[in-house]
């Protein structure tokens, strides 16, 4: 865990945000938090003898690395004599409780999304409540994790569940019920942000998808607003989708989840490669989503979707050199959502389309930004041009008009590729690799 909190330093000073507020909180509850560092299974093994523990709780993970590592927990605490249990706190819906549903397969999990998300409707249920007991205790502990550990500075605004309920509230109240249509705009950036604060746990789904079901229940809703409320329900869902698909398919969790996918030739090398990573592949959507992640940890999701499709299919490069590179900045922590979402832009996973979802940049940026407020934001070298060449710059280059700024030191690149040619050069060799039998074999 902890080489993953490390490769983002924004990560990690939203890791150590989110364990100083638990600190804080316990210590409202006349408790505080334990921190022991050392390997996982001597050390938490040693700290139940200490504190006398018969039975030891922990919410899991859903990559096959954390899930690996779990059982070899629930293991040793077993053979100590401990009753281990491992429970499901991070999705709305357990993943064996929508699979419950199903009857055609035994109970295993769901492929398709439109089927599962009728199970998790069907069995979602409201957050449990409970009056909490808290011991106080004099075992000695470490000193919590600080950001300087991990070369980070402290976050101006600390993570705390406070904070997280507070932007939920201030979402659902306004911004959510255009969330149907505000989602896909980059500019405006009406979406929760709360990805961080879910992978970390200063919220919980189940939290965020009743508080939904509240909002929805005010009968002066507009029709508009409520299909808005219900859309960002649906999000909850898909995010439990992909939980569940990492929890019941992870006997291959870095490899395509369609078999047919498994041997189609793609590259991990590609001549603008590094002109993506850079957010300079002449594409601006493309690019200012790339230069937004890097400057903040955070990309917005219609932009993800341009993003990744481009690497996936205009540059024919491998997904997981994407997830990888995308891993050093995002500041969510959720390996198993960056598998399936990954893979469902690179039509490799769960989405069980016909053809790959090819997104055009340009279309893009034209239907979602035709103002250029997002790629303004993100591009500097582009606050010069007119709306109408900002989808395709280089064609501002063709006119004998063009401004004399876009030619000083600060020029925007030309495009790395021909979108157009790239998109039907890999649906060629896309349809003839599956039409072909062998890779069956």
């Amino acid at each position: 865990m902890r080489e993953r909190i490390a490769q983002s330093t924004r990560r990690a000073a939203f890791y150590c945000g989110a364990v100083a507020s638990l600190e804080s909180a316990l210590k409202h509850h006349g408790t505080r938090l334990v921190v022991r560092r050392g390997p996982l299974i001597s050390t938490a093994r040693a700290l139940a003898r200490e504190v006398g523990a018969e039975t030891v709780i922990w919410s899991t993970a859903y990559d096959a690395a954390s899930v690996a590592r779990e059982r070899q927990l629930q293991s040793a605490f077993e053979e100590a004599g401990l009753r281990a249990i491992a429970v499901h706190d991070a999705p709305t819906v357990p993943p064996e409780e929508t699979a419950a549903v199903r009857s055609d397969e035994g109970g295993a999990g769901y492929r398709a999304l439109a089927p599962y998300i009728a199970a998790w409707e069907e069995t979602r249920r409201a957050p449990v409540k409970g009056t909490i007991r808290f011991e106080r205790d004099t075992f000695p502990s470490d000193a919590p994790p600080t950001p300087v550990e991990f070369g980070a500075a402290p976050l101006a605004e600390e993570p705390s569940e406070t904070r997280a309920l507070a932007a939920l509230d201030a979402f659902l109240a306004g911004p959510a019920l255009q969330y149907r249509t505000a989602r896909n705009i980059p500019a405006d950036e009406s979406t929760s942000h709360l990805s961080a604060d879910l992978s970390f746990g200063t919220i919980g789904a189940r939290t965020v998808v009743a508080r939904i079901d509240a909002r929805l229940r005010d009968a002066f809703l507009l029709s508009e607003e409520r299909l808005s409320l219900e859309t960002f329900r649906r999000a909850l869902a898909q995010r439990d989708f992909f939980l569940q698909l990492a929890w019941f398919f992870e006997s291959r969790p870095d490899e395509p989840l369609q078999p047919k996918m498994r041997h189609f030739p793609v590259a991990e090398r590609h001549p603008a490669l590094e002109a993506w990573r850079e957010g300079c592949t002449g594409y601006p959507l493309v690019d200012a989503g790339i230069r937004q992640l890097r400057a903040t940890g955070w990309m917005h999701p219609r932009v993800r979707l341009v993003a990744a499709s481009f690497l996936c299919f205009d540059l024919g490069v491998d997904w997981r050199v994407g997830r990888d590179a995308w891993e050093r900045d995002l500041v969510e922590d959720d390996p198993a959502l960056a598998n399936g979402n990954w893979q469902w832009v690179a039509g490799v996973g769960a989405d069980l389309a016909q053809f790959p979802r090819i997104y055009n940049p340009r279309k893009q940026a034209r239907a979602f930004d035709s103002r250029g407020t997002y790629v303004r934001r993100w591009i500097p070298e582009l606050a010069t041009v007119p709306d109408a060449d900002l989808a395709d710059p280089s064609s501002a280059g063709r006119q004998a008009q063009i401004a004399l700024p876009l030619f000083d030191g600060t020029a925007y690149p030309a495009p790395v590729v021909d979108h157009e040619g790239a998109a039907r050069e890999f649906l060629r060799r896309y349809v003839e690799f599956v039409s072909t039998p062998t890779w069956r074999g």
